[in-house]
């Protein structure tokens, strides 16, 4: 009877053991629970200890009120220009009501899944391939919108929607490879002829500078020269005017210069002025007097004197006759020229 006693008094504990158990529920933060009593729901367990009816209340698996993220990958879709292209896809969402996540869908995962390839379809296919590419902030306004209204029925709150890879056949982007690479040589070549254009111009820009600063450096040397040839002139003028020459030394100069004027290559033809036979004239006057005029009387010298004075009168008649063949020789070379032209028609 002890025995019996001993056993009947451990299977009490165990089974009050077992209802505790049974009666107390603790659910962790950010979680829940539903409850059925008999088959219907009863209430949803809150975070914290929670007590229920052994054997009448039966306890539902824990849902989680964390935002989830949920990837899909490979979504075939068709654009607008029919071409296929494979888009992945992430989604955040959270569940704000446990009791319509449990009731109202059997399986609000797959349900996300299936309604997101949906929707891609739907909205990638008033799209063309390049405006998919392009507008993927666009596609996640409009899939996140959608999807926020279609799920909001079962107890769910869609956060974000991003578009994490787009993949175009291959022979698309063989063709986009293609395109990007003229476009780069395209841009190369414009880039190019700028440089090459912008350096000519500025080569040409340099070249007018050095033109037109070389330009003034002649003006200025001109200038300079013509300036110190008039103050020359004007010194050799005071020279003279200071000086007094006579006349007859400017004549005797002037006949000096007119060989000199015939020496010039390519002279055919010199024309001889009319000053020529009065600075004769004047020579002449200088050393034998005026025409007519009876010579004044020798004065009266002594023998050494008398030798100087014939000395000097011997080499101003030298120089004379010197100045007379030079001129006779002028007038030669200026006969030959003018008879030069005369026959060169008739050898002709």
């Amino acid at each position: 009877m002890e025995i019996a006693g001993l056993i009947a008094v451990l299977i009490a504990v165990v089974l009050m053991f077992t209802l505790v158990i049974k009666t107390v529920r603790i659910v962790p933060q950010a979680r829940a629970r539903n409850i059925e009593r008999f088959g219907r729901y009863r209430k949803t367990l809150e975070p914290g200890m929670n007590f229920i009816i052994p054997l009448v209340d039966r306890v539902k698996p824990l849902i989680d009120l964390r935002e989830q993220v949920v990837a899909f990958k490979g979504q075939p879709v068709i654009t607008e220009d029919n071409l296929v292209v494979h888009i992945d896809t992430v989604l955040f969402f959270q569940v704000t009501d446990p009791r319509a996540a449990d009731y109202e869908i059997v399986n609000y995962i797959q349900a996300i899944e299936q309604i997101t390839a949906t929707m891609l379809r739907s909205v990638i296919g008033n799209m063309d391939l390049e405006e998919t590419l392009t507008s993927r902030d666009k596609i996640n306004t409009m899939l996140r919108g959608v999807l926020d209204d279609a799920s909001g029925k079962w107890g769910l709150r869609v956060t974000r929607v991003e578009i994490k890879a787009i993949d175009p056949p291959k022979s698309v982007i063989d063709a986009m490879e293609k395109q990007m690479r003229a476009e780069r040589e395209k841009r190369a070549a414009i880039l190019t002829a700028e440089g090459v254009r912008q350096s000519k111009i500025l080569t040409a820009e340099g070249e007018k500078q050095s033109q037109i600063l070389r330009a003034e450096g002649d003006k200025q040397g001109q200038i300079l020269r013509s300036e110190g040839q008039a103050q020359a002139i004007g010194t050799v003028f005071q020279a003279v005017h200071d000086g007094d020459a006579d006349p007859q030394v400017l004549a005797y100069q002037y006949l000096q210069t007119l060989p000199q004027l015939a020496q010039a290559q390519g002279n055919t033809f010199w024309v001889i002025p009319s000053e020529v036979t009065t600075a004769l004239k004047t020579l002449s006057t200088a050393f034998g007097g005026p025409e007519g005029a009876s010579p004044p009387a020798p004065p009266r010298l002594s023998a050494n004197g008398a030798a100087i004075r014939a000395a000097e009168a011997a080499q101003t008649r030298a120089e004379v006759a010197r100045v007379e063949r030079e001129v006779s020789e002028v007038e030669q070379e200026v006969s030959d020229a003018e008879a030069g032209p005369a026959h060169a028609p008739q050898a002709e």
